[in-house]
């Protein structure tokens, strides 16, 4: 997904909730980078629970997005609201399993 972050940015600016400073396309390109990061450390068994506790940090702090998206998205069709809504809750085992990652490593 941090790639795709440079290929198709519009595909992530609108995920970017107005209230934060600077463009949209700034923090398109920085979140970018910080999965390609985050994807980095995990890939490297020294720095895997770095990467772990990195990819958790980096769960939470997309979670304004996908907030933001769902806001957006309450008047669209049935099935992109089930989408952008369901990504809320998904969020929450995806940082605890990072948590979990890190405390076995």
């Amino acid at each position: 997904m941090g790639v795709l972050h440079f290929v198709k940015p519009e595909m992530f600016d609108g995920l970017i909730p107005p209230a934060l400073p600077g463009s949209a396309r700034a923090w398109t390109l920085g979140s970018g980078v910080a999965e390609l990061a985050v994807a980095g450390l995990l890939a490297a068994p020294r720095t895997r629970r770095v990467g772990a506790r990195a990819a958790q940090a980096l769960f939470v702090a997309v979670w304004p997005g996908n907030m933001w998206m769902a806001w957006r998205a309450r008047h669209a069709s049935a099935p992109f609201r089930a989408m952008a809504f369901g990504r809320l809750p998904l969020q929450i085992p995806m940082i605890r399993s990072a948590g979990r990652i890190a405390r076995a490593l």
